[in-house]
């Protein structure tokens, strides 16, 4: 029994001329589907868009029911809790919740930040990084390869297809 050839049944061009013509349909296709995908965007933010609009009010009440829950949660939070024992109480139909946010650093001007740190002698809050220079090794391959556990892969090469694409300026028609 034969094996099929690979690609028997795909159109493969004759000459150069049908290889031209292969390539203006590919780039037909990839801008249908670019006006295929515009179009799909287009309807998906109108959709979004309009269900947005509708859930505003929805969550502008959630918003205003959980700060009034809070309020109350607040003034009866001794109760709740058991006297600060538990964070959190079942109310039968949902549960509050007490949560301490981990503490987070914030940083403007981090460079004088940096400056002031090395002046007060805090280098401890300054941290090295040291990394592998993988351009440095491409510049040099033969060096690089006498490292146990570095290998240069061959760049490989692709076939690739650019139908050409015009654009339009934008301007007014004179």
């Amino acid at each position: 029994m034969k094996a099929k050839a690979i690609g028997a049944n795909l159109p493969v061009p004759q000459n150069r001329d049908e290889a031209a013509e292969t390539i203006r349909a590919i780039g037909d296709l990839g801008r249908t589907i670019s006006r295929l995908e515009a179009d799909m965007n287009d309807e998906l933010a109108a959709v979004k868009e309009r269900f947005e609009a509708r859930a505003a009010p929805h969550r502008e009440a959630i918003g205003e029911k959980t700060e009034g829950l809070k309020i109350w949660a607040e003034a009866n939070r001794q109760a709740l809790t058991g006297g600060d024992k538990t964070k959190s109480a079942d109310l039968g139909t949902g549960i509050l919740k007490w949560r301490q946010r981990p503490p987070s650093v914030r940083l403007s001007k981090v460079d004088q930040v940096i400056e002031r740190i090395k002046a007060l002698g805090l280098t401890r809050f300054l941290r090295t990084k040291e990394e592998i220079d993988k351009e440095a090794m491409l510049k040099e391959p033969e060096a690089a390869r006498m490292i146990g556990g570095v290998s240069i892969g061959s760049a490989g090469e692709d076939f690739v297809v650019e139908p050409f694409e015009a654009e339009l300026s934008g301007g007014a028609v004179s």
